[in-house]
C-alpha cells in the first residue's frame, strides 16, 4: 500500500496538470475568436501638407434619414470669428496630486490612465431636448464614397501626467475598402500601450459602426453594434440611437461632416452625437470654443478650431476630451487632450501620411 500512494499522487498530479493545460488552450481559443478581423496595412505613399481648405459645398437641407446600420462584424482570429492664439508649445503636464477617478463610458482615447469603468447602471439612449445655449445644426447631407478621404494615418507625440510624467507617441489610422471601414488608434507609453478600433460601414448618412474593441494592459473589452441595438461589455443591452458613434470612429466622422459642410466649423457653434463604449451609451455636446493657431514640429504653424466637450447629465466619471480640428489638413484632428482628474495626456501632431 505504501508503495502506491506515490503512483497515485503522480497520476493526480499528472491529471491536474493536463486539466490546466485543457483550460489555458481553452481560454486562449476564447481569446482568439473573440478579437475583430484587422484589415491589411496599407503602404502609404505621401505625406500631407498644410493647404487652403477647400470651401465646402452647400448644405442641402434633407430630412433626417434613420442609419440603418449592418450586422455585426464577424469576431474572428486576432490579430472663425474670433482673433487667434498663438501656441508656441504644447502644454507643459500639469502634477497630479490625487488618484484617477472611475472611468466614464464615453468617447475618448482615455484607457491609458487605467481608471475602472462601472457599468452598473446604463440609462435608456433618450436624445435629450434641446439646451437655450445649443446651437442648431443642419440635417446632414448625403454623404457619397468619393467624399471620404484615402487611407490616412495621423502620427502623434504624446505627453501628459499621471502619477509622474507621461511620454510616448500615438497613431490614428483610418482605412476603406468599398463600403467598410476600419478606424484605429494605437497609443504607446514604454510600459503601457492601448490599442482601440472601430470597424463597420459607410453609409449615405456617414459612419455606422458595427463593432467596437478596446485593449489595455492585456485586457480586451468590446461593444457589438446591432441594427436596433447595442451589446455592452458585460453582455446587457442598450437601444441603439441614431447615428451613434464609437470612441475611435467619431474622430473620422467629426472631419468628415466639417469637411463636407453638413456641419460648419464656426466659433460659437456645437455639434452632438451618440457615443458607444463598452460601459454604455451617452450623449455628447462639443462647443466649438475659439480658433487658435498650433506650432507643430514638423507641419509649422497650423490654424485649428478648438472643440470642448459640455459635462455630462449622468456621468460615470470626470474624464473628457478636447480636440482641434484644422481645415488647412483636410479637416483632421492636429491634437487631442484627454482629462481626467487631475491626470492629462495630450496628443499632438508631428506627421500625417495619406495612401
Amino acid at each position: 500500500m505504501a508503495r502506491r500512494k506515490p503512483l497515485i499522487a503522480a497520476l493526480l498530479l499528472a491529471v491536474l496538470l493536463g486539466h490546466a493545460l485543457v483550460l489555458q488552450w481553452l481560454a486562449w481559443q476564447a481569446q482568439e475568436q473573440a478579437a475583430l478581423k484587422l484589415m491589411a496595412a496599407p503602404m502609404f505613399t505621401r505625406l500631407l501638407q498644410p493647404a487652403a481648405p477647400v470651401a465646402p459645398p452647400p448644405v442641402a437641407v434633407t430630412k433626417p434619414a434613420r442609419v440603418r446600420a449592418p450586422r455585426p462584424a464577424t469576431i474572428e482570429a486576432v490579430a472663425s470669428s474670433t482673433p487667434a492664439e498663438v501656441t508656441t508649445t504644447a502644454p507643459a503636464p500639469v502634477p497630479a496630486t490625487e488618484t484617477v477617478a472611475a472611468e466614464p463610458a464615453q468617447a475618448t482615447p482615455t484607457a491609458a490612465l487605467t481608471p475602472a469603468e462601472e457599468v452598473a447602471t446604463t440609462p435608456t439612449p433618450t436624445v435629450p431636448a434641446p439646451t437655450a445655449t445649443a446651437t442648431a445644426s443642419p440635417s446632414p447631407s448625403p454623404a457619397t464614397l468619393d467624399s471620404w478621404p484615402g487611407d490616412t494615418r495621423l502620427s502623434y507625440r504624446v505627453g501628459g501626467y499621471f502619477r509622474g510624467e507621461l511620454h510616448g507617441d500615438a497613431r490614428v489610422q483610418w482605412q476603406r475598402q468599398g463600403d467598410r471601414y476600419q478606424t484605429r488608434i494605437d497609443i504607446d507609453l514604454g510600459p503601457v500601450s492601448v490599442v482601440m478600433t472601430s470597424q463597420g460601414q459607410v453609409t449615405e448618412q456617414g459612419l455606422a459602426p458595427s463593432a467596437y474593441e478596446e485593449t489595455r494592459v492585456g485586457k480586451r473589452r468590446s461593444a457589438q453594434l446591432q441594427e436596433r441595438q447595442v451589446t455592452l461589455s458585460d453582455g446587457s443591452q442598450v437601444p441603439r440611437p441614431d447615428g451613434v458613434q464609437d470612441t475611435a470612429s467619431q474622430f473620422v466622422e467629426l472631419s468628415h461632416r466639417f469637411a463636407s459642410g453638413q456641419l460648419p466649423l464656426e466659433v460659437g457653434r456645437s455639434v452632438s452625437l451618440w457615443l458607444a463604449r463598452p460601459g454604455g451609451v451617452d450623449y455628447w455636446t462639443y462647443d466649438v470654443v475659439k480658433k487658435e493657431v498650433l506650432q507643430t514640429p514638423q507641419l509649422g504653424a497650423v490654424e485649428a478650431f478648438h472643440l470642448k466637450p459640455r459635462p455630462l447629465a449622468n456621468a460615470r466619471g470626470n474624464i473628457t476630451a478636447e480636440m482641434w480640428f484644422a481645415p488647412s489638413l483636410q479637416y483632421l484632428p492636429v491634437r487631442i487632450l484627454v482629462t481626467a482628474g487631475d491626470a492629462n495626456l495630450d496628443l499632438f501632431v508631428e506627421k500625417i501620411e495619406q495612401r
